[in-house]
């Protein structure tokens, strides 16, 4: 089979296997290519590897297969591959050679499931916290070490043929909205992108990355208009990421069905300098009006993974990547705040642990969380069998606060879990601290939860709520080291790089990162 030289649309559908209709669709030479998504169109590693061949056998020349393996939050690549934790929690880390070791894993499962590209890293910085559409993708705030993690992501997932996507550009660490609901404007000048959010984006490219994504984001100081996305402007396509930043590979769009796009023609972006048009799963079977032919770009990627082989498909999920899913979510764990010295937890055998933790909800499109069963309570209850489980809503009734404040009067120890901390999950923290009960909280997503419960004495953070991430909190709270870092400040308490734990990233005496 040769390369098609005219397809420019990455496409998604609905269903598991291969039906009549779908395989018609792909023979469509204006199709490159498709995206799948975990819930839509996964099951399990043979099924997906059957779907992607019945795929490329109806085009009847090689895809691009893409999926967002992100790791953390955002893992579309089903139930057998390895859930990995995400940036942040590699951002905790700090440590470039094990990002590059965990990118590289992925890409291996990903090449034997049938994928080519990865619709990762995340290189957007955290400047902004509780950015709606952020939460734990991003590797964290300071522009240095996101771009030092961002080429060893790029060079380990590259390394085992799958192609790496930088998103989302121009950043999107300043976006006070979703662009999955709307268009965030950002108003940042030339000067403060080539500081800020252009770094991350020129080390990857610096690296290899064979793709970008731009995404739908209002840039006024560079396009002249505040409605205009960033994702139909000639002078960011052709002016900022090919002429500023030198980049010669494929540029992708994000989703062409997000509230950020405004329902413009699908085709829009090509015209400014787009490559690939990727369109969500609310846009079956609808192409682009504009005539097929597809850029030499593309040829030149197509070329390039054909170089590499298929791995089998026992990688996926294997013990090896397990045992490196162990090591990151151990790694991460970080000891923000003990106060009282309630720390590591040594409760004698009659004893009774109180753990509390919000059901997981997808706090945006961009999220699959809400797959991930609670898994607290049993974590911490193989360390100590008289342990208690209490799950309350992702926004806590009052009477979901009343009834475990009621518990942990009856309890040696409460253990209660934050997933981005609204009003509820805040009050809930408070009202457990003031029971006297000794409490520890646990930010089990983004760090910033403690600035909405600030009277918690004891804090950590575990960016996620993955099996593994769980598991090391749980061992980290009867005593293992808690070596992380915080990536990001939380707001008025804790700078970048504090952490109480050993063997953490640089840091400096000041808790700055060197």
């Amino acid at each position: 089979m040769t390369a098609s030289p005219e397809g420019n649309a990455l496409i998604s559908f609905r269903g598991k296997s291969l039906d009549a209709e779908t395989a018609a669709l792909f023979a469509d030479p204006r199709v490159a290519g498709a995206v799948l998504y975990g819930p839509l169109n996964i099951e399990g590693a043979e099924q997906t590897r059957e779907l992607v061949d019945g795929l490329t056998k109806a085009a009847g020349h090689p895809l691009l297969i893409s999926v967002d393996q992100e790791g953390g939050q955002l893992l579309g690549a089903g139930p057998d591959a390895t859930p990995f934790a995400g940036n942040m929690a590699l951002g905790a880390i700090g440590d470039e050679t094990l990002t590059s070791r965990v990118a590289a894993a992925i890409g291996r499962e990903l090449r034997a499931l049938g994928f080519n590209v990865d619709l990762a890293p995340v290189v957007d910085i955290a400047t902004r916290p509780y950015n709606p559409s952020m939460g734990i993708r991003s590797f964290g705030e300071d522009p240095g070490m996101v771009s030092t993690l961002t080429a060893a992501f790029v060079t380990g997932l590259q390394s085992e043929g799958v192609a790496a996507t930088l998103k989302h550009f121009p950043g999107k660490g300043e976006a006070a909205v979703d662009p999955h609901d709307e268009l965030p404007v950002l108003d940042l000048d030339l000067d403060r992108l080539d500081r800020v959010e252009l770094g991350p984006f020129r080390a990857g490219i610096e690296a290899g990355a064979k793709l970008l994504m731009v995404g739908h984001y209002g840039l006024p100081a560079v396009t002249g208009e505040r409605d205009l996305p960033t994702s139909v402007s000639h002078e960011v396509m052709e002016g900022l990421i090919r002429g500023r930043l030198g980049f010669k590979g494929v540029i992708v769009t994000d989703a062409l069905d997000m509230g950020g796009f405004g329902g413009r023609e699908p085709d829009a972006p090509l015209g400014a300098g787009a490559d690939l048009l990727l369109y969500g799963p609310a846009q079956a079977g609808v192409l682009p009006a504009t005539p097929a032919g597809g850029s030499r770009r593309l040829g030149k990627l197509l070329d390039w993974l054909g170089g590499f082989s298929r791995p089998e498909l026992s990688v996926v999920g294997c013990s090896d990547h397990q045992q490196l899913a162990a090591e990151i979510a151990e790694r991460s764990i970080t000891l923000v705040r003990d106060e009282r010295g309630l720390l590591p937890i040594r409760p004698r055998s009659d004893s009774r642990i109180l753990s509390i933790m919000p059901r997981p909800k997808n706090l945006t499109p961009a999220d699959t969380s809400e797959g991930v069963e609670p898994g607290l309570a049993d974590a911490i209850r193989v360390r100590h069998r008289a342990t208690t489980e209490v799950i309350v809503d992702f926004e806590p009734s009052s009477a979901d606060i009343a009834g475990a404040v009621s518990q942990a009067r009856d309890h040696d120890f409460v253990v209660v879990g934050t997933l981005d901390a609204g009003p509820g999950q805040a009050e809930l923290v408070a009202a457990l601290v003031d029971t006297g009960t000794p409490t520890v909280a646990v930010a089990m997503r983004t760090p910033y939860d403690l600035a909405s419960y600030p009277s918690a004495p004891t804090y950590v953070c575990s960016y996620g709520i993955l099996p593994a991430s769980v598991d090391a909190l749980a061992e980290s709270l009867f005593g293992a080291p808690m070596p992380g870092r915080l990536p990001v400040a939380i707001p008025g308490l804790y700078p970048v790089g504090h952490g109480l734990g050993d063997d953490g990233w640089g840091v400096s005496s000041q808790g700055r990162v060197t």
